[in-house]
């Protein structure tokens, strides 16, 4: 565009203008309709608002005579001069539309010309909804185009595109979209890697034998294989340890790959009418630590008790259990406490909403005090109370072991800070369990608020609000001193069959606390909370040292000469009395054993420690 002068070149055309391009005040004024007419927009009139209008694909421009005020898809702009009609052609600033509609240029003074770059091409791009792309798939095409006119798309074109790939390999695909200006864009081009057909994996396994007596261990080698060396899965069928009836036996091995491929193998095995060891004798031997076995629950009661003697140290359990189920919105506990503090918190989401759990501490000293978090064991939001109390557990002790979750917070005089965080980091929806176990220290004598409100609340407005939620009548809360029990005992175990209880409220009796909220004294029932440090000095040697429990269900996990044992493994639990899972065995000479176990929320107590000699072995 020309200076003072209603000549227009585009691509190498001259065009003319009603008007020249003139300036006025320093602002450059452009006949608005020859300027659309060769960027290829829409113009109309508005008679009732009396605007002339330009039209770019969804974006509209509206613009007034003698007016700085024009509006840009409804918002209001002011531009640096009026517009205003020269001998029946509408000027308007040349910035205004080269603002609203991002278009570049530049000034030539010495030339007097202004050089607009449009791009008027329609756009052109696409993608391919596979992830990875096999030789022979069927490749699914998806296509995105546009033009910065408005202007329909009507044609378009493909290169190198296959609707399936037969050979593996390198290809790159372009595709583009003619408008009914007859433009091209340019080529969007993707460069795909189509990969040889996925060869599903190959099942196989061996045994150490063909034939077996009944109760001889069967060693099972998974020997699978998969091109990609990428076996995401593998499902066995009857593969016991052993077998206690003669006959054949058929095992089946049913390995998957990562692309979902799958394969089978079975193998039969026989069984002869001899036998090795007895079921029992066999599980005492054999069952891998963490897992369990069967056997006959009754006689646990006549075992003999281990006559252990305890001391506790000191450690506040503040055990927030009641209501379990929370209806409302609401404070589910609140003490204060200064010193080594132990946190139990489990809670179920009864109320309709997406909820948040949050501890809020409060510093009303006069001096600044210190919160220390030394672990942390939090689990869930699930529907599974078993699941998240057991998990809690295991990473509580796994907390302990590596002390990577240590954390500080400082509060001044009249401050509250929220502590235990993970607690609130992920709302819980209805039915869901949240489970936390934390031990903690703090310098001063601080006030703790555990509360439940709706996810989008904020805690610190809530809390002067809420009401003290009242217990259950089933489930225990409390604040319980002395919450760590010791247990040595240095006479020999192992060398008859024998029991330690726990949680039984006889050798181990509960803890005596306080409810702080309806001022009545509390039995911390089942003793959930208690940390047990229980060292055996003198445990015979080929002793087998288990868990059984006698008060119904169990999902947890111990802590066994500081290695992590599961109480059973995966997600089963150790059902009822009659099964037991296994924690240790001695080997052939005498060893000290020491064993940390706290009781995992959702389970039942109580639960005894079962010593027994191991049978010799055959």
């Amino acid at each position: 565009m020309y200076m003072n002068s209603n000549k227009m070149e585009q691509d190498g055309k001259t065009y003319l203008a009603g008007q020249p391009m003139a300036v006025k005040n320093g602002v450059s004024y452009v006949a608005i309709r020859a300027l659309v007419d060769r960027v290829g927009y829409g113009v109309k009139y508005d008679n009732k608002t009396k605007e002339t209008i330009i039209i770019s694909g969804e974006d509209e421009l509206r613009f007034k005579t003698n007016s700085k005020d024009y509006t840009v898809n409804g918002e209001t702009r002011t531009m640096k001069g009026p517009a205003y009609q020269q001998k029946s052609t509408f000027m308007v600033p040349l910035t205004s539309i080269t603002q609203a509609l991002n278009i570049t240029y530049k000034v030539n003074q010495s030339a007097k010309t202004v050089v607009l770059n449009l791009n008027t091409k329609p756009v052109a791009s696409f993608t391919i909804s596979q992830k990875e792309i096999f030789a022979g798939d069927q490749v699914d095409y998806v296509t995105s185009s546009s033009s910065p006119n408005g202007m329909d798309i009507v044609d378009e074109r493909w290169t190198g595109r296959q609707d399936s790939f037969d050979q593996a390999g390198t290809y790159t695909i372009s595709y583009q979209v003619q408008d009914s200006n007859g433009q091209w864009s340019d080529p969007y081009s993707v460069t795909i890697e189509v990969l040889s057909p996925n060869l599903p994996p190959v099942a196989m396994f061996a045994t150490d034998k063909e034939q077996y007596k009944m109760g001889e261990k069967i060693t099972y080698t998974d020997q699978s294989t998969d091109d990609e060396n990428n076996i995401v899965k593998a499902v066995w069928e009857n593969n016991s340890l052993a077998f206690f009836e003669p006959g054949p036996k058929t095992v089946t091995l049913t390995v998957t790959d990562n692309h979902g491929a799958t394969n089978t193998y079975s193998k039969v095995i026989t069984i002869t009418n001899e036998t090795l060891y007895s079921f029992t004798d066999f599980n005492l031997l054999f069952t891998p630590v963490g897992q369990k076995f069967t056997f006959n629950g009754g006689e646990v009661t006549t075992m003999e008790k281990v006559p252990y003697t305890y001391m506790d140290e000191p450690s506040l359990l503040i055990r927030s259990n009641s209501p379990e189920t929370v209806n409302t919105e609401g404070i589910v506990y609140k003490e204060s406490s200064s010193g080594q503090t132990r946190f139990m918190i489990h809670h179920v989401n009864n109320t309709g909403k997406r909820v948040k759990m949050y501890v809020i501490a409060t510093n009303n000293n006069p001096n600044p005090a210190v919160f220390e978090q030394q672990n942390m064991g939090f689990a869930g939001p699930t529907p599974y109370a078993t699941v998240a109390g057991k998990l809690s557990i295991d990473k509580w002790f796994k907390s302990i072991q590596t002390g990577a979750d240590q954390k500080k917070e400082y509060l001044q005089p009249g401050e509250s800070k929220l502590i235990l965080t993970e607690l609130n980091k992920t709302p819980m929806k209805e039915g869901q369990v949240i489970s936390l176990y934390s031990d903690a220290y703090s310098d001063y004598s601080l006030d703790y608020n555990v509360i439940l409100v709706e996810e989008n609340k904020d805690p610190f407005e809530a809390l002067p609000l809420l009401p003290v939620l009242d217990r259950d009548g089933v489930h225990n809360r409390g604040t319980y001193p002395n919450a760590t029990r010791i247990i040595k005992y240095d006479e020999h175990v192992g060398i008859k069959p024998a029991r330690l209880p726990l949680g039984d409220n006889s050798s181990d009796p509960n803890l005596v606390g306080t409810d702080p909220m309806a001022y009545t004294d509390a039995s911390n029932a089942g003793n959930f909370g208690v940390l047990y440090k229980i060292t055996l000095t003198n445990v015979a040697p080929r002793t087998l040292i288990s868990f059984n429990p006698r008060g119904g269900k169990y999902s947890g996990v111990a802590l066994v000469n500081n290695q992590l044992v599961s109480i059973a493994e995966g997600n089963v639990a150790v059902a009822n009395s009659s099964e037991q899972s296994v924690l240790y065995r001695t080997g052939s000479t005498g060893e000290s054993v020491t064993i940390l176990f706290s009781a995992a929320p959702g389970s039942n107590l109580p639960v005894n420690l079962l010593f027994t000699p191991l049978p010799s072995e055959k």
